[in-house]
């Protein structure tokens, strides 16, 4: 008598863009933004930013939750070069690959994870320079899809996650005002 295979149900995911007609998307876009106005020229921040190139000055601008950064491929700071840092957000700590995906000196640097599947839950990055007259908004701001299967079975933990985030982001947006209004 032979034993019988238990089978296992097959988890798909699979992502529909939404449009007007569509009623009902499985997944939806979160938009996480943090905007701080410092006192300092976009030229300025942009220099700091993309100084960042290793894990001292990584560590500089959040050194709480920040652990270690490094380019892995290309030019720093340049369209298609990669990048890998550590961070603690929530209490864990996370590994991102990132690969610079667009960049306006002095105006907007855009990021995404190198990792297709990765992309699919976090498709962007980015940091936006607005120059205010002698001032800038720094606007940093993250795009995440929450899927409905995430949304019904695990709502808290997405949330969870979610403002850890934005309280890493408005932290950041506050450390970098404040190192740069030092100088």
């Amino acid at each position: 008598m032979g034993m019988k295979q238990a089978v296992r149900p097959a988890l798909i995911f699979i992502y529909f863009s939404a449009t007007e007609r569509d009623t009902m998307t499985l997944f939806e876009d979160v938009i996480i933004t943090d905007s701080i106005e410092i006192d300092a020229t976009p030229e300025k921040i942009f220099t700091f930013l993309t100084g960042i190139v290793d894990d001292e000055s990584y560590r500089a601008w959040h050194n709480e939750d920040h652990v270690s950064f490094r380019w892995v491929k290309g030019q720093p700071w340049t369209e298609g070069a990669v990048m890998r840092a550590q961070e603690y957000l929530h209490g864990k700590l996370h590994k991102f690959k990132f690969k610079i995906t667009k960049i306006v000196p002095y105006r907007h640097i855009e990021y995404a994870p190198t990792s297709r599947f990765m992309r699919k839950f976090f498709p962007k990055s980015e940091f936006i320079l607005e120059a205010k007259g002698e001032k800038c908004i720094f606007k940093a701001s993250g795009i995440y899809r929450v899927g409905w299967i995430g949304k019904k079975f695990f709502m808290k933990a997405i949330e969870e996650g979610l403002v850890s985030v934005r309280k890493h982001m408005k932290e950041e947006g506050e450390n970098l005002k404040r190192i740069i209004e030092a100088k």
